[in-house]
């Protein structure tokens, strides 16, 4: 069996898109996925799969949960392996004065189009470092994510295309996962 990292996008924010948590947990292993675990209000499960295709998985995620709460969100996936790849990659691991909080990981179904990465990197932040690596893109924020204009610049750049998590939780979903095996 394969530890598997799910990440809704946009659920429980701003009163929007609501799923309890426990609700979220039933509705896994009502698609047979094993050990389902949520962590925090913000759509993140870490579940076991017996191999499949990821993106099948994704879209049969995101149909069961607009079947069943009435709005369709993005789904994005990472193996366990590739969370720790994730986590090995930081460009920002060697460097003092980091704060965990302040470092979020945006990730994305894929790796964006040359023009999406042309048009990302052309992005000026005011205070803001990014670094987009693949599939993900590190920023760091060294003012707090809530008050940033960069968050909606990368959302039209990227077309909305990826859900970031703070480096906290980005540890704490690898920490799940690999308790599942």
């Amino acid at each position: 069996m394969t530890a598997m990292i799910c990440l809704i996008r946009g659920v429980n924010v701003g009163g929007h898109n609501q799923i309890k948590m426990e609700a979220l947990r039933v509705l896994c292993e009502s698609l047979k996925l094993c050990n389902p675990q949520t962590y925090i209000q913000s759509g993140n499960v870490v579940f076991q799969i017996k191999e499949g295709d990821a993106t099948k998985l994704a879209a049969r995620i995101e149909s069961a949960i607009e079947k069943k709460h009435g709005f369709r969100p993005d789904v994005i996936l990472r193996s366990t392996h590739e969370m720790r790849d994730v986590i090995a990659r930081n460009p920002f691991a060697n460097r003092k004065g980091i704060e965990p909080n302040k470092l979020a990981v945006m990730f994305l179904s894929g790796e964006p189009e040359p023009a999406v990465q042309d048009a990302v990197r052309k992005i000026k932040p005011d205070v803001e470092e990014l670094h987009l690596l693949g599939r993900e893109l590190y920023i760091y924020f060294p003012d707090g994510m809530g008050r940033s204009k960069l968050v909606p610049l990368l959302a039209r750049a990227l077309k909305n295309a990826g859900t970031a998590r703070n480096w906290n939780t980005v540890m704490k979903l690898l920490e799940m996962a690999e308790k599942l095996g």
